[in-house]
């Protein structure tokens, strides 16, 4: 479980109910029709834009954000550079029984004992990445729709509101709620695209964009323990899709 999004998202929204409660009622923020409006006619708008099965597929890919645990480039390594090893001094079918941790290095390893070629080995998994990252751009594009369409949204409820109080401007006691209702759906929108669409699409990308990296980073080890690369190399090969400040520590962890 991710507890960065937990914290992110609950704590955003709970700082906003918090000045709510500090404010004044609770029940001057709270508007069925404002809600209808934002919420439905947002969800409608991005179902607008891409088919039924893609926005209810969007919301298992959502889940990503709070249950994801990345896998840190440096165990990768330090997995791979002990396959290659053992795939150097006994032969690649000694993998067979090894016990590997990553499902998409699991796979690979797999394909490479049934005797595939490294080319249809790279273009197999190449072509796996890039339908999964496909899937999960569908899930992010959804939610920035959201964070597009809701403030929209809430700006035509607004508008709603500003002309059912104009239509009524003979009882002067009337303006004052009726303009606060109309701001509701203003309000409801920003919220939505700000303390939850926005927040929500970009976790996605970024664990979108490390999971890209990470399978990146198996592909060139794959690569190198069908070729009989000499572990040592392939580290210093591997080391180079970490971040620079880590690189060093990474290499001296391998000559230990």
């Amino acid at each position: 479980m991710d507890i960065a999004t937990l914290l992110g998202l609950f704590g955003g929204l709970g700082v906003i109910t918090a000045s709510i409660f500090i404010g004044g009622s609770v029940n001057t923020f709270v508007n069925i029709p404002s809600m209808v409006v934002v919420v439905g006619g947002t969800f409608m708008v991005t179902l607008c834009q891409i088919s039924l099965g893609q926005f209810l597929g969007s919301f298992k890919v959502t889940l990503r954000a709070f249950m994801h645990k990345s896998v840190a480039a440096e165990s990768l390594i330090e997995e791979a550079i002990e396959l290659a090893g053992t795939a150097r001094k006994e032969g690649i079918l000694a993998l067979e029984g090894a016990t590997i941790n990553d499902p998409f290095l699991q796979h690979g390893i797999a394909m490479c004992i049934d005797g595939h070629s490294t080319e249809i080995v790279q273009k197999m998994l190449s072509k796996d990445i890039n339908l999964e990252l496909q899937r999960q751009a569908v899930g992010i594009q959804m939610f920035k729709a959201i964070a597009e369409a809701s403030p929209a949204m809430g700006m035509i409820g607004t508008l709603i509101g500003l002309v059912q109080m104009l239509a009524n401007m003979d009882d002067p006691k009337s303006i004052g709620p009726a303009m606060a209702v109309a701001l509701l759906t203003t309000l409801y929108g920003a919220i939505i695209a700000n303390a939850i669409a926005l927040p929500i699409a970009a976790k996605l990308k970024a664990i979108s964009d490390t999971e890209r990296l990470n399978k990146l980073l198996i592909l060139e080890s794959l690569a190198g323990i069908q070729d009989g690369v000499n572990p040592r190399v392939l580290q210093q090969l591997l080391t180079t899709y970490l971040p620079e400040s880590k690189r060093e520590a990474a290499l001296n962890a391998g000559k230990g």
